[in-house]
């Protein structure tokens, strides 16, 4: 079973480094898994202080505060993750798993008893959007809103006016929040304390930006690209029915093949040469996980997807003091989607498909779907004979 095409392979077989332009500045992409990670380790020599240039393409016209914790450094990078980390760790609890599976089991009893369903908007959001009102504690009607802002609120659609739309609803539960406090992540925020004072609104929102825009669609893409997997691969779903217990290790590696985060910014504070690339004081590099993902040096066929791979040290979830805050939450989800396709998916039917292809100045890499129409055969009335 092949994974997409690796567009770095030959950079980062060559030269380890793809010099490559967003927004008019060059910035050189760091390709190789080990020289990945000791970057995302040295946050002297590439920083992530560094307010709205952390993303590729840089976010200064689509927000108007830095995101937290992920645009800061140690130490004070640990100090505002501390305050955030008790949420996110919810995905651990009996309690919010029991919400994931009672809400994957309702989203597939919906969409067997159609003829068909289109995933990215019908299935994948609504799953993204349900399951974060479980880790903030807030009702599970907010998703409805979240749900209206699309796949990503800032990359689709108008983003400046959706990154206005997502600051008016942040101060609104902000405001809300101080008023009459509660269980929930905005609540928890507006009481919390960082270096013995109380957070300001900017950094509140900080923390409420980077909820809501960091782990959006990255989710969206793998839970379609998995789907569209099974629908392509049928033997796959097969093999994971045969024994389940290969749910683990094929969750990782659909995370390694179908990493949606193409690469992340760092910022030098100083002059700095990257493999015969010089980066000027302020100049921007890129940690590409995509390329490090696909190294050949530490996977074994990275191009082939073999979902009982291990060891497998995937960088999808980031290295470092900034892995992602979000990863228990990511893998619950897809943890928990590839437990109730084998249980309850005889077979996926892909009706349309097109898929989301990042055009950038010296690659194109394909990521997701804009949109993936499927139709979910179901295992138990195959079993009847009602099929």
């Amino acid at each position: 079973m092949s994974a997409p095409k690796d567009p770095f392979h030959d950079a980062r077989v060559e030269s380890g480094v793809l010099p490559c332009e967003f927004q008019g500045e060059v910035i050189p992409m760091i390709l190789r898994h080990e020289e990945v990670r000791k970057a995302a380790r040295d946050w002297q020599t590439y920083s992530s202080d560094a307010p709205f240039r952390v993303p590729i393409p840089s976010e200064e016209e689509v927000r108007s505060m830095r995101q937290l914790p992920i645009e800061t450094n140690p130490p004070e990078h640990s100090e505002y993750r501390e305050i955030a980390e008790p949420f996110f760790q919810r995905a651990k609890l009996p309690e919010v798993i029991g919400q994931v599976e009672a809400l994957i089991d309702r989203m597939l009893d919906a969409a067997l008893g159609r003829k068909s369903i289109e995933i990215v908007e019908e299935f994948a959001l609504p799953i993204q959007s349900r399951a974060l009102t479980y880790l903030l504690n807030v009702p599970e009607s907010e998703a409805e809103i979240w749900i209206g802002w699309g796949i990503h609120v800032f990359k689709v659609g108008d983003g400046a006016k959706k990154g206005d739309a997502l600051e008016a609803y942040l101060h609104a539960q902000f405001d809300r929040a101080e008023r009459n406090p509660g269980p929930d992540f905005f609540s928890a925020l507006t009481q919390a304390e960082f270096r013995g004072r109380k957070l300001t609104r900017e950094e509140c929102m900080g923390f409420g930006n980077l909820t809501f825009a960091g782990g959006r669609d990255t989710i969206i893409h793998t839970i379609s690209s998995i789907v569209a997997h099974f629908g392509r691969h049928p033997e796959a779903l097969e093999f994971l029915r045969a024994d389940p217990k290969r749910v683990t290790h094929a969750s990782e590696e659909f995370f390694r093949v179908f990493m949606p985060l193409t690469h992340i910014g760092r910022v030098c504070p100083v002059e700095t040469e990257v493999h015969g690339v010089t980066v000027p004081p302020g100049g921007r590099v890129s940690l590409c996980w995509a390329s490090a993902n696909q190294d050949e040096t530490v996977f074994a066929e990275p191009g082939e997807i073999r979902l009982d791979r291990k060891p497998n040290p995937h960088l999808s979830f980031g290295f470092g003091a900034h892995l992602c805050l979000g990863a228990p939450h990511a893998r619950l989800l897809v943890r928990t989607l590839l437990q109730k396709l084998i249980g309850r998916v005889e077979g996926v039917t892909i009706l349309e498909a097109h898929d989301h292809v990042e055009h950038e100045a010296r690659y194109d890499r394909t990521v997701g779907f804009d949109w993936l129409k499927v139709r979910f055969q179901d295992r138990s009335r195959d079993e009847l004979g009602l099929t």
